[in-house]
C-alpha cells in the first residue's frame, strides 16, 4: 500500500512537472512573440489582440508552439528581438521585403527551423553564431541588404547538411569562401553575386549539388582557376562575369545540363575546349573581355554567344589556326597559358611580333623563355617545330621530364632547361647539342607519378584534397530525426566518459612528472660570441599529443604537436605547398578552429648550427615583439631532426609578387594608393623594430619576397631569421655578411659593420622598386638600369625625368605624380652612401603618413585606435608597451637564408599612430 502511495505521488509530482514545463514553454513563445510586436512599427494588423497563433501570418502547431511567421512586403520598419532564437518550434520565418534594421539576432540551434527569408531589408550585422546548429535549415536568404557590416560566410553553416538554397546577393560578404560544400550533397543554388569576396573557388564544390552557381560582379574579385567546374556534372546555370579568374576553361563535357555560362570581363586564357561547344543544352554563352586563343569557337545554331573583341583568337571567324600557331598554343597549354603569352601571342603567324618567338625565313627557330616563373611542364608538341634551333627555359618552375621527342629535332643547337624542377633521365641528345640541365635537382631521378589532375580527385590551391569519400562522408551527416531520450544518453555518456578522460590525464599528470616538456622562452644561455645554442631535443613537441587539439594564443612559444600539423597540411602534401626559400618548404594549413597558418618546415640538409641559429632566433625575436605590420608567430614543432615555424597565413602573397609578377600571376597591378600604403606599413614595422620595442633590433634582409600582404593589401615584414640586435647609440656591430645583393648597404657589404642605417637603405630600394616595378638587380634590362639605386639616383637629379623612369602601369595625374616626387626623393635620401646621411625610419613615417592620408584619413573610431588612448604622450604610450614586452635574449644571430610565402594577420599589434584601413579595392 505505501509503494502504491508513493508511485501516486511520484506520477503526480511528475505531471506537475511536466505541465509547468508546458506552461513556461508557451509562456517563453507568447513572451518573444509580443516583443517581436512590440519591435515593429507599424505593427502588424491583428497582432495586438488575443494570443499570437490567432495573429495574421503566424501559424502554430496543434500545442500551440509558433511554427510559422510570414511577414511578406508589410512596409514594417524596427527590429527583431535578440532572443529570437528561443521559438524553438519554428519552422519559417518570412520577413523578406520591408525596412526592417538593426542587428541580425542569432538563429542559432533552431534545430525546426527549415527556411529563413531576410532579403531586401535594412539589417546592419550578422552575429557569429547566426547559422550554427540549424540541422533543419534548407532555405536561406538574405539578398540585398545593403547596409550590413562586412561579415563571411562560417564554417557553422556545415551544421545544416541538408542546404538546398543559400542566397546572400548584394549581402556584404567578405573574405574567401569556406571549403566546405563536401558538407551540402543536396545544395542547388548558391548565389553570391556583388559582395567582396576574394580568393578561388573552393574543390569541395565538385562534393556539392550545385546547379545555379551566381558569383559575379564582386568587389576585388575571386582569383584563381576554374577547374573545378568540369568536376560538377549538375551546373545548369554558371555566372562568374567581372571577376579576376585566369587560366583555361576546363573540360565541361559532363556538365551536360549547362545552358547559361557568363565568364566575361575576367582573365582566362587558353584555347575554347571542344566540349564547351559541343553542349547539348547551352543556349547563352559569353566569353568576351578575356585573353583566349587559339581558333574561334563555333557554336551550334541557337546559341547566343558573346566573344567580345579583346580575346587574342588567331582568326576573325572558325577555322583552324596556323600549324605553327598550333604547335606554339599546345607549348602554352603546358604552362597552363600563361597570361603574358595570352596578352603577346595574337594572330595567325607565330613569326610576326611573337614575344620570345624567333624565326628563320618564315619558321621558328628559337623559343626563349627564361626567368619568366613559369609553371608547368615541356610540352611534347615542341619536337614538332621541326625547324628549331635553340630551346630556352631555363629559371622557371617546370617540372616532369624533357620529352625524348625533343632528340628528333635535327636542327636542335642548344636546349638550356637549367635551374628549373625537372626530372627523369636525360634525353641521348646527338653531341652537336649543347644541353644545360644544372640546377634541376631531381635530374636523373625517375619520380613516381603526379597526383589524378584536377576534377578527378580534386586538390585545393592551397587547401586539402577532396577524395570521392568526401561525399560519401558528407552524405552521412545528414541529420535524423533522434528520440529525446537517446539524446539524453548520449550526453550522460559524453559527460562520463570527459570526467574519466580528465580523470586519467590528471593521474598521469601527476605519476610521471617528467613526461611533461618545458620550454622557457629566453631561458637558453649564449655563448661568448653570441650564438644562439641548439634547442634541447626534450621538446614540448615531443610530448604525448593522443586525443589533442591545438587552438592559436596570443602567446608566440606555443609547441604544436607534429601530429596536428601534418593534419592540416594533409600530411605536407605537394599541392599545399606555398613556396620554398634558403630555410626549406612553406605548406598552408587550417587548424580546427579555422585558423589559417603557413608552415615552414626546415630542409633535413640544413640541420646545422647555423640553421638552428636561423630558426631559434625567428622564435626569440617574435616572441618579444608585437606590432600590426610584422607578421606573427604562432608557434612551432621540434619533431627529432625536423624544425618548424608556424606564422599567421597572408593570402595576397608577397609585395614582389604583385610588383614584378602580376602579369603571370593574372592579378591587377597596384596602384599608386596601394604602393604607398604597403610602403607606410613597411617603415612603420621596421621603426618599431629600431626603437619602439623592448629590445632593438637590425632586420638585415628587407627586400620585396619579405613583405606580406592580407586581403585588405595592408603589409606585414616577415622572415626574422637575420635579424640582430642593434647596439645602443650610433656604435655598429661587425658581423658576417648576410642579405641580398641588391639591397645590401655599401658599408655593410664592405665591412660587414651594421646598423639600422642597412635597413633604412634596404627600405629606399624597396621605394625605387615601388617606384619604377624594376628589380633591385635585373640582368634583362639595358647595362646603364641593370643596377637599380645607380640609375635611379642619376635620374631623378632632375625632376622632369622621374615620368620616364615609372612602372607603366601606374599613369599618374598631376596630384599623384607630385606624391611620387616625394617618394622619389625620400628614396635617393634613404639610399646615400654615407650612412650619416640617411634618415631614420621614424622620419620616412613622417613623410609617408600625409601622403597615404590624402586618400585614407584616420578614423577617430575607438575600434581603429585599437584601444590605445591616443592623449597620452609618447613617453607615457611606450612605458605601457615596454612593461608588456618580454625580454630577448639572444644578442647576435646569424643565417643567411631567406623564405617567401603567404599568411593571414591574427594577432593583434601595437603601432605608435593610429592609421585608417584600406578598403580592400584594387
Amino acid at each position: 500500500m505505501r509503494k502504491q502511495k508513493q508511485d501516486l505521488l511520484k506520477n503526480v509530482c511528475f505531471f506537475i512537472f511536466l505541465t509547468t514545463l508546458i506552461h513556461r514553454v508557451f509562456a517563453d513563445d507568447a513572451a518573444i512573440m509580443a516583443e517581436l510586436a512590440k519591435g515593429l512599427s507599424p505593427a502588424p494588423p491583428g497582432w495586438n489582440n488575443g494570443p499570437p497563433c490567432k495573429w495574421p501570418g503566424v501559424q502554430c502547431d496543434p500545442s500551440g508552439r509558433v511554427t510559422s511567421i510570414n511577414l511578406i512586403s508589410k512596409s514594417l520598419t524596427g527590429q527583431l528581438p535578440p532572443d529570437l532564437n528561443k521559438l524553438s518550434s519554428i519552422q519559417s520565418l518570412n520577413l523578406q521585403r520591408n525596412q526592417l534594421s538593426g542587428p541580425l539576432p542569432s538563429l542559432s540551434n533552431i534545430a525546426t527551423l527549415r527556411e529563413v527569408y531576410l532579403d531586401n531589408n535594412n539589417f546592419t550585422s550578422v552575429p557569429p553564431d547566426f547559422l550554427s546548429g540549424l540541422t533543419s535549415l534548407q532555405t536561406f536568404s538574405i539578398s540585398e541588404n545593403p547596409n550590413l557590416l562586412p561579415w563571411t560566410i562560417p564554417n557553422s553553416l556545415t551544421d545544416s547538411s541538408g542546404l538546398v538554397t543559400f542566397s546572400a546577393t548584394k549581402a556584404k560578404i567578405v573574405g574567401q569562401i569556406p571549403d566546405i560544400f563536401g558538407s551540402f550533397p543536396s545544395l542547388q543554388n548558391l548565389r553570391l553575386s556583388y559582395n567582396n569576396i576574394t580568393g578561388g573557388l573552393p574543390w569541395s564544390f565538385a562534393n556539392s549539388g550545385i546547379q545555379n552557381l551566381w558569383l559575379n560582379n564582386q568587389d576585388v574579385g575571386f582569383s584563381g582557376r576554374i577547374e573545378v567546374l568540369g568536376a560538377m556534372s549538375q551546373l545548369s546555370q554558371v555566372w562568374l562575369h567581372v571577376n579576376k579568374f585566369s587560366g583555361p576553361i576546363p573540360d565541361l563535357s559532363e556538365c551536360k545540363a549547362l545552358f547559361d555560362l557568363q565568364l566575361r570581363d575576367n582573365q582566362l586564357t587558353g584555347v575554347i575546349p571542344p566540349s564547351l561547344t559541343s553542349l547539348p543544352k547551352l543556349s547563352n554563352v559569353s566569353l568576351a573581355n578575356n585573353d583566349f586563343q587559339g581558333p574561334v569557337p563555333s557554336f551550334p545554331r541557337g546559341v547566343q554567344f558573346n566573344l567580345g573583341d579583346t580575346n587574342s583568337f588567331c582568326n576573325t571567324s572558325p577555322g583552324p589556326c596556323d600549324p605553327q600557331v598550333t604547335i606554339l598554343l599546345q607549348v602554352a597549354g603546358a604552362l597552363n597559358y600563361p597570361s603574358n603569352l595570352a596578352s603577346s601571342w595574337k594572330g595567325n603567324n607565330a613569326c610576326q611580333n611573337w614575344q620570345f618567338i624567333s624565326c628563320d625565313t618564315g619558321s621558328v627557330s628559337v623559343i626563349n623563355f627564361p626567368k619568366q616563373n613559369f609553371v608547368g611542364t615541356i610540352s611534347t608538341a615542341i619536337a614538332n617545330l621541326t625547324t628549331l634551333r635553340s630551346l630556352i627555359m631555363n629559371d622557371n618552375s617546370l617540372t616532369g621530364p624533357i620529352p625524348d621527342s625533343l632528340t628528333s629535332l635535327t636542327k636542335l643547337k642548344t636546349l638550356d632547361v637549367s635551374n628549373n624542377n625537372l626530372s627523369g633521365k636525360i634525353p641521348a641528345f646527338a653531341p652537336s647539342v649543347t644541353v644545360k640541365t644544372s640546377g634541376n635537382p631531381f635530374i636523373g631521378i625517375v619520380l613516381p607519378p603526379s597526383p589524378s589532375p584536377p576534377g578527378t580527385t580534386p586538390t585545393t590551391p592551397g587547401g586539402t584534397n577532396s577524395t570521392p569519400s568526401s561525399t560519401t562522408n558528407a552524405s552521412n551527416k545528414r541529420k535524423r530525426s533522434v528520440p529525446p531520450w537517446v539524446i539524453a544518453v548520449i550526453v550522460v555518456a559524453a559527460v562520463i566518459g570527459l570526467v574519466f578522460a580528465g580523470f586519467i590525464g590528471y593521474r598521469r599528470h601527476v605519476k610521471k612528472p617528467g613526461d611533461k616538456y618545458k620550454w622557457a622562452k629566453g631561458s637558453e644561455k649564449k655563448s661568448q660570441k653570441g650564438e644562439a645554442d641548439e634547442i634541447s631535443r626534450d621538446s614540448p613537441s615531443q610530448m604525448d599529443t593522443e586525443g589533442s587539439d591545438f587552438h592559436v594564443s596570443d602567446s608566440s612559444g606555443v609547441a604544436i604537436p607534429i601530429d596536428v600539423l601534418r593534419e592540416v597540411t594533409n600530411n605536407f602534401s605537394e599541392d599545399q605547398i606555398l613556396g620554398e626559400g634558403g630555410f626549406g618548404i612553406v605548406y598552408k594549413g587550417q587548424l580546427h578552429d579555422g585558423t589559417e597558418i603557413a608552415v615552414k618546415r626546415m630542409e633535413s640538409s640544413l640541420i646545422n648550427k647555423k640553421g638552428l641559429n636561423e630558426f631559434q632566433a625567428e622564435i626569440e625575436v617574435l616572441s618579444n615583439v608585437r606590432h600590426r605590420n610584422l607578421v606573427a608567430l604562432h608557434g612551432f614543432c621540434i619533431n627529432g631532426n625536423e624544425r618548424m615555424l608556424v606564422y599567421e597565413y597572408m593570402p595576397q602573397g608577397t609585395l614582389g609578387q604583385h610588383l614584378f609578377n602580376w602579369q603571370e600571376r593574372g592579378i591587377p597591378p597596384l596602384t599608386w594608393k596601394q604602393r604607398v600604403s604597403i610602403a607606410l606599413d613597411v617603415a612603420r614595422g621596421v621603426e618599431y623594430l629600431h626603437g619602439l620595442a623592448q629590445q632593438s633590433f637590425i632586420h638585415r634582409d628587407l627586400k620585396p619576397s619579405n613583405i606580406l600582404l592580407g586581403d585588405d593589401m595592408r603589409a606585414k615584414v616577415s622572415d626574422f631569421g637575420l635579424v640582430k640586435s642593434a647596439p645602443d647609440g650610433k656604435y655598429s656591430i661587425e658581423t658576417r655578411l648576410a642579405g641580398t645583393f641588391g639591397y645590401l648597404a655599401p658599408e655593410y657589404a664592405a665591412t660587414g659593420r651594421v646598423t639600422t642605417k642597412v635597413d633604412v637603405f634596404a627600405f629606399g630600394v624597396i621605394l625605387m622598386e615601388i617606384i619604377t616595378g624594376q628589380k633591385a638587380l635585373d640582368d634583362a634590362q639595358p647595362e646603364e638600369r641593370a643596377h637599380l639605386v645607380t640609375w635611379f639616383r642619376k635620374v631623378i637629379v632632375n625632376k622632369d625625368e622621374i615620368k620616364t623612369c615609372l612602372d607603366p602601369s601606374l599613369k599618374p595625374d598631376e596630384e599623384t605624380f607630385q606624391s611620387i616626387c616625394k617618394v622619389a626623393e625620400l628614396a635617393a635620401h634613404c639610399t646615400a652612401r654615407d650612412p650619416h646621411q640617411r634618415p631614420v625610419m621614424g622620419h620616412a613615417v613622417n613623410v609617408l603618413s600625409p601622403i597615404v592620408e590624402q586618400w585614407m584619413p584616420s578614423s577617430n573610431d575607438e575600434e581603429e585606435n585599437f584601444g590605445i588612448d591616443l592623449d597620452m604622450s609618447l613617453p607615457q604610450a611606450l612605458q605601457r608597451w615596454k612593461a608588456s614586452e618580454g625580454k630577448f635574449t639572444n644578442s647576435d644571430l646569424f643565417t643567411d637564408s631567406s623564405t617567401a610565402f603567404t599568411r593571414t594577420p591574427q594577432v593583434p599589434s601595437r603601432d605608435t599612430s593610429s592609421f585608417s584601413q584600406t578598403d580592400g579595392q584594387r
